[in-house]
């Protein structure tokens, strides 16, 4: 009994964490130097064109989606962060969106693991197409 008690307090701990966890700007409201179309084991870069208000649209959309905030940046910034938690466990995914002239710049990533089990590809290219129809 006392090991299924520890385990759960591990479990409450671990959950505690992933909700609570402090985002610092300086690591997670950053772009790559010169973002390519890529996709990563946990996360993706996109780079479409879009027009001059490819990011207000874009914010829009994002702001919409389940589970999902700004954190850092703003659309007058010209660049954006968001986050998205996944329902169970809250899981954080970090999106930087950054418009430079009428080209989009899209970067998301999972804050924790190794895989996203292809979640922030699914997320951005939704995003994407929700965009092609404006």
């Amino acid at each position: 009994m006392v090991i299924v008690w520890l385990v759960l307090t591990l479990v409450v701990v671990a959950m505690g964490y992933i909700r609570l966890a402090p985002s610092d700007p300086v690591e997670w409201h950053q772009m790559p130097d010169q973002p390519q179309v890529e996709d990563f084991a946990n996360g993706v870069i996109r780079v479409v064109e879009t027009g001059p208000n490819g990011l207000a649209e874009l914010d829009a959309i994002a702001t919409a989606t389940p589970h999902t905030e700004r954190r850092f940046g703003s659309v007058e910034d010209g660049m954006v962060t968001y986050v998205t938690r996944s329902l169970v466990f809250g899981f954080p995914d970090y999106t930087t969106v950054r418009q430079t002239g009428d080209t989009l710049e899209i970067y998301g990533r999972a804050r924790f693991g190794k895989s996203d089990l292809g979640v922030n590809r699914a997320r951005v290219e939704g995003w994407i197409d929700a965009l092609q129809p404006r």
